[in-house]
């Protein structure tokens, strides 16, 4: 460890390899961590603005699957100062330094890694998820593990016990040492102090190098591969795990209506839905506006929104998005799409580069970028005819899967220029 122990050297790995399957068909030519959200976001820019927002700028995206799109968002949205050697955000796939197979797993991620852990020594190593719509200072999590000695913190969420059954859930003992993890269990184990809640890890780990190199050295000799499933329960029986309580941290500058300690998987299309959702209103559970735990995103440089007419309820528009005479509703529209005059919108999100033809009515639906929607269309009102065109969710959400990239570059607003999605 070095001297100061209240600055430790932190090294950041974001386990951005995620295929996504549950996300299809917006995961079907991009990984999960760039499926867009909230309008003019990447599901990565969470924890990416977390970590920068917490002074942790040495930062590896480990990335694998359907890669592109998440290379060029990273590329365009997250150069930072080259004057300083240790900030950066750089993506790294699989260099198969041990070996020729891609990440087996997130444990096997890491240890394909561990020259750069070598290269950088640092005190900590912070493994987090790319998966999650939350906010989090994490120099608090990082003073915990330091106030406790420990050799692995793992962030935890309280849950009510009824619906942690859907998580990995953490056994832990009075003082929050961890003793045990139950993977999606029928009864998880109660909080010591709250009966009726249970402890889920977020995916978020601290590591203290040392232990964690040994740990992973360890599990290759035992050809396992996972962090949750493996290196964890094995670290149990010779070093110090703790649960940081998520409840715990503050963020500055959170409104009183929102939800304490939002968080959100986004691993399902109505989970994906729901937290998109959650971002309207006058007082949402999740609110994007916060100075001072901003959200970085690209800077994109195109023009503000124009509502030429209609009419326009509780709904986020992007940038360069022109609405013409139409009637929008609970919606997310992402940049430079176009609604025709006589449009109807309900329950919807409308992603990039998206027009919608005159007199369409669409309700709870989501498309993907690049899509013309015919005029006069109807989707979200029959479930049977949708489901001959499109994914349908059971809850009934439509997905209309990404469309033909070349359409706007064949200037179908009048104007050139595309983009690859």
């Amino acid at each position: 460890m070095s001297e100061d122990r209240s600055q430790p050297k932190i090294l950041a790995f974001v386990m951005a390899g995620g295929e996504g399957n549950r996300l299809q068909p917006l995961t079907s030519e991009r990984s999960k961590p760039s499926v867009p959200f909230g309008g003019r976001y990447r599901i990565v820019d969470f924890v990416l603005s977390n970590l920068i927002n917490s002074n942790i700028r040495c930062i590896y995206l480990l990335v694998q699957y359907k890669s592109q799109s998440l290379i060029d968002h990273i590329r365009k949205a997250w150069t930072i100062s080259p004057l300083i050697p240790e900030q950066f955000v750089t993506v790294v796939p699989p260099q198969m330094h041990s070996g020729s197979s891609w990440f087996n797993g997130t444990a096997d991620a890491v240890y394909q890694n561990i020259n750069l852990i070598r290269e950088h020594q640092p005190d900590i190593i912070a493994v987090f998820g790319a998966d999650h719509i939350y906010r989090m200072d994490i120099r608090q999590m990082v003073r915990f593990h330091m106030h406790r000695q420990a050799d692995v913190s793992v962030a935890a969420l309280p849950m009510p016990i009824d619906q942690a059954t859907n998580f990995g859930v953490i056994e832990i003992d009075s003082d929050g040492r961890i003793r045990g993890f139950q993977e999606k269990p029928d009864q998880p184990e109660a909080i010591p102090s709250d009966s009726e809640q249970a402890y889920v890890s977020m995916g978020n780990y601290l590591f203290d190098t040392h232990a964690l190199i040994e740990a992973l050295q360890s599990m290759r000799r035992r050809n396992e591969t996972d962090f949750g499933r493996h290196v964890l329960p094995m670290m149990l029986e010779s070093h110090k795990l703790f649960a940081y309580d998520f409840f715990t941290n503050k963020v500055p500058d959170i409104k009183s209506y929102e939800e304490r300690g939002y968080w959100r998987d986004v691993g399902s299309l109505d989970a994906y839905f729901e937290a998109n959702q959650d971002m309207l209103g006058m007082t949402p559970r999740f609110d994007i506006f916060n100075p001072q735990w901003p959200i970085y995103s690209s800077s994109y440089q195109g023009p503000v929104a124009r509502v030429i007419g209609g009419q326009i309820e509780n709904s986020l528009l992007g940038a360069a998005t022109v609405i013409n005479q139409a009637h929008v509703r609970n919606c997310i529209i992402c940049r430079e799409s176009f609604i025709e005059p006589g449009v109807e919108l309900e329950d919807c999100i409308i992603m990039d580069y998206v027009r919608i033809g005159q007199g369409a009515k669409l309700r709870r639906a989501i498309v993907d970028c690049h899509n013309f929607i015919e005029a006069n269309s109807r989707i979200g009102y029959d479930s049977e005819k949708d489901r001959q065109r499109y994914h349908v969710t059971p809850s009934g959400l439509v997905v209309v899967p990404l469309g033909d990239t070349s359409y706007y570059a064949r200037g179908s607003r009048g104007k050139g220029g595309g983009y690859n999605e």
